[in-house]
């Protein structure tokens, strides 16, 4: 008696869905079996992911292939986990090619893939690409992905990176019939480091809590009228900090993998640099939207955040921005899921000292002081401000300063003392520590005792709440860092008590 022919034949093929920039393991299961012809699609898929049926059954088409009149039962595991996204194409295909015979099913099996199928057959760039290839290495898997983006998942570093133009180049690859390459890493993202602090004269002070900011990754308040020179000085801060380390490029590069905004696959070493409108939505800001996306603050991971024209962001935008700021991570709640991002950036903020913009300006006067000045100022809630290491006031230059005035230090010397500064705190907190002063342990900085006794001082006259406290022995910190002082004396806690709340037409 001959042996039963089997009634169905399976196949399986690893990829991805995205929780953040955490890649889940997904397998997708194709079964052909007997019965009515069908192409069958479960596992909780979206919209995108349902109608990848058409556009396998199109590829297909395009290359001389039709499905066996059967049924095809293809199952998303784990069934509980939503799937989103145009990614899952690639791996169906592969799936049922492999279920069909035309790929070595036990092959297949080794990868994960990923990529977003054109009717011809060809594949597009799809997000997600480089933290996918990292989850792959961990499991000691391949990755396929399109041509285009095999740079970015070479990043992955020891893993097996099958970059392809289309299907057929896969079907020819795995049949013997042609070699696809090894891709190199796409190198790194090209950087200005922006304009030059030289070019501004005089605001002395305002130059100096820029560069405190930088050494210290502080929050920085910028108050000043119209045209004195606000976001002229927080488009040189980039130009002050260092490149970010190993672990730091490849964190801020899934982010923005994750977005679709990691150009050519290249790594950022660069700290970003985001400056949203005041007109964006909370969404926007704080990451949301239909897949819920990365926001702003996940973005300016690792990097600054410049918000320009602070008051006139929505209030409830603004209220947003408070725990991403003392947690360094932001949630996206769903019905089925929270989504967490990382979103340790540094705030830049600047604005009016009031909505004509002219309160305690010599030459234009407000002509509703002070209470044009308070209304403004207090669309910025306490808590938010409370949590602003250093607030300055930007006076405009005057003619003969403009004129006189020598030229400042230029960006490479400045950026010089925060790298030394910035080397002070790695040497003090280690590799696994608190990255910058700003997010340091008080217990950690040692303060002398006229120091102590001068913040304590300043905690009863000025009404510090413990976080302000907080942030001022950080700032002592910095200020003593880039002094080269091993500890926290009385005058530099002097310089960050200065920079505290001083706003015009605010008290406290």
């Amino acid at each position: 008696m001959s042996a039963r022919r089997p009634s169905h034949t399976m196949a399986c093929i690893n990829t991805f869905a995205f929780a953040g920039i955490e890649a889940v393991p997904v397998e997708v299961q194709v079964q052909i079996s007997a019965g009515t012809p069908a192409l069958l699609l479960v596992g909780l898929p979206d919209k995108a992911v349902g109608e990848a049926k058409e556009r396998v059954k199109a590829a297909f088409s395009a290359m001389g292939l039709s499905l066996p009149p059967r049924r095809i039962l293809i199952n998303l595991k784990p069934a509980d986990l939503p799937k989103e996204g145009s990614h899952f194409d690639l791996p169906l295909a592969l799936g049922v090619l492999a279920a069909m015979g035309v790929l070595p099913r036990d092959e297949i099996a080794g990868y994960a893939a990923l990529g977003e199928l054109s009717l011809d057959g060809s594949l597009s760039a799809v997000v997600g690409v480089l933290p996918a290839a990292i989850a792959a290495s961990a499991r000691d898997l391949g990755l396929i992905c399109p041509a285009g983006q095999g740079g970015e998942a070479a990043w992955a570093g020891r893993i097996e990176v099958l970059a392809a133009p289309d299907l057929l180049s896969l079907i020819n690859h795995f049949q013997g019939t042609q070699v696809l390459t090894p891709p190199d890493t796409a190198g790194i993202a090209d950087a200005t480091r922006g304009p030059d602090l030289a070019d501004v004269k005089g605001m002395e002070t305002a130059r100096r809590a820029v560069e405190i900011a930088a050494a210290g990754r502080h929050n920085l308040l910028m108050v000043g009228s119209p045209g004195a020179g606000k976001s002229m000085l927080a488009a040189r801060l980039p130009g002050l900090l260092p490149d970010l380390d190993a672990r730091a490029a490849l964190e801020v590069s899934m982010i923005h993998s994750v977005a679709g905004l990691l150009a050519g696959g290249r790594l950022l070493m660069r700290p970003p640099f985001r400056e949203p409108h005041h007109s964006a939505s909370q969404a926007a800001l704080s990451g949301g939207g239909h897949r819920a996306r990365p926001g702003e603050v996940s973005l300016a991971h690792r990097g600054v955040l410049f918000l320009d024209e602070l008051p006139e962001f929505p209030r409830q935008t603004l209220d947003s921005l408070r725990q991403p700021m003392e947690t360094g991570h932001t949630t996206v709640s769903r019905a089925a899921a929270h989504i967490t991002y990382p979103a340790r950036f540094q705030l830049v903020a600047a604005m009016n000292p009031c909505r004509c913009g002219y309160l305690g300006d010599g030459v234009r006067e407000c002509g509703r002081a002070p209470r044009c000045g308070e209304d403004y100022q207090s669309r910025i809630g306490g808590p938010v401000l409370d949590r602003i290491d250093l607030t300055v006031e930007v006076r405009p230059a005057s003619a003969a300063e403009l004129a006189h005035a020598p030229a400042g230090e230029s960006s490479a010397v400045v950026a010089a003392r925060v790298a030394r500064a910035r080397m002070a705190q790695r040497a003090r907190y280690g590799d696994d520590g608190p990255a910058s002063n700003a997010e340091a342990d008080i217990q950690a900085i040692m303060l002398r005792p006229d120091a102590h006794k001068l913040v304590q001082q300043a905690m009863e006259k000025l009404r510090l709440s413990p976080r302000g406290y907080t942030r001022v022995l950080r700032v002592g910190r910095t200020i003593a860092d880039l002094a080269g002082a091993a500890e926290v004396g009385r005058v530099h806690v002097a310089e960050a008590l200065a920079y505290r709340h001083r706003m015009p037409g605010r008290k406290g």
